[in-house]
């Protein structure tokens, strides 16, 4: 058998060449094209379920968003496990399904079942399902490096960790969600920016108010009206009501309540300021100083390698138009692979 196979090619030289030069293209293809990862991706079929309930003790969140979420998802097809955490005003359920379930096909289930759910649930309880991510998933870290870290005080640090935060959250996560294969950015340290209005008892009981008409007050003028087309002869205006809330002088002239004629504002009733949302935790670099980092998730089944070189272009391009105050840099910490 073996003669007659080295017989037939010594005959045919021409096409036993063509057949190994075919076969070197389809290594070289593959070769680029194989999903390459550290390690073997191993995660179950499984859809997360996070749901915030402000307010709510642990006991609550169990019985009012915990238990009626679990008691629609079951019966889901499928389905081989189902776990739970609840925490103060957070509930995070596990959904895992058999191995062979299409995991398109299980999140598209549970989302079924999570809009029935949803007009039982308390208000201001939203559930929503984790990106389609895996544990392996993790691809690709960084932190933001500011000239200005050192030397300054900690009033000014906090400000630092706002700016970055916010740079983080509305420039840089966009633009790498953007890449193929990317899922989700998780942002991490910082201070979440907030514009917040400290309303004084004393000034709401000598003015008669209460914390909704504060409120109502805030949200109904922070709003863009709209109007209508106003022709004139071969032209076309657009009549428009702009309202929207743009400095903090804004928030302080909004008019809550008039007595007598003489209009209460925002800045008779409360203090207007620039703070940050009350957080858990912080990223330390080094366990020396805070800074602000990111976690890049790659969509599951995605191609790391691909994925990651991706992620090197778009960052480069970041730093090469100037889309990041002078002197800053995203500095990667962890990639996944090199």
């Amino acid at each position: 058998m073996v003669d007659k196979l080295i017989e037939f090619s010594l005959h045919r030289p021409l096409l036993i060449l063509t057949f190994a030069g075919l076969l070197t293209l389809l290594g070289g293809y593959a070769f680029r094209t194989i999903s390459i990862d550290a390690f073997p991706d191993v995660t179950s079929v499984l859809v997360q379920i996070v749901t915030k309930a402000p307010g709510l003790s642990p006991e609550e969140v169990e019985r009012l968003v915990t238990f009626p979420i679990e008691q629609q998802v079951t019966g889901v097809p499928h389905l081989t496990d189902l776990r739970s955490l609840t925490k103060v005003g957070l509930s995070l359920i596990t959904v895992v399904f058999d191995d062979h379930m299409d995991i398109n096909l299980a999140r598209q289930l549970v989302l079924e079942r999570l809009i029935e759910v949803r007009e039982n649930l308390p208000p201001g309880s939203e559930p929503m399902m984790t990106p389609n991510s895996t544990g392996l998933g993790e691809v690709y870290q960084y932190y933001l490096e500011s000239p200005r870290h050192g030397g300054l005080d900690a009033r000014a640090m906090e400000h630092e960790l706002i700016e970055q935060r916010t740079v983080e959250d509305w420039v840089i996560r966009p633009l790498l969600k953007g890449v193929p294969g990317v899922i989700d950015v998780n942002s991490q340290g910082g201070y979440v920016k907030q514009y917040q209005v400290l309303v004084e008892p004393e000034l709401l009981r000598k003015y008669a108010l209460s914390l909704d008409e504060v409120f109502s007050a805030v949200a109904n003028n922070n709003a863009n009206a709209a109007g209508n087309i106003l022709e004139t002869h071969a032209e076309k205006y657009i009549v428009r009501g702009v309202g929207l809330i743009r400095k903090l002088s804004d928030i302080e002239d909004i008019v809550v309540k008039e007595v007598g004629g003489t209009p209460v504002h925002i800045h008779d009733v409360a203090q207007v300021q620039i703070g940050h949302a009350i957080r858990h935790g912080a990223v330390v670099l080094n366990g020396e100083r805070e800074v602000v980092a990111g976690i890049v998730l790659m969509l599951r089944g995605g191609n790391a390698r691909n994925v990651v070189e991706g992620i090197k272009v778009k960052i480069a391009e970041i730093q090469d138009k100037g889309l990041l105050p002078a002197g800053w840099r995203i500095v990667p910490f962890m990639i996944e692979l090199n």
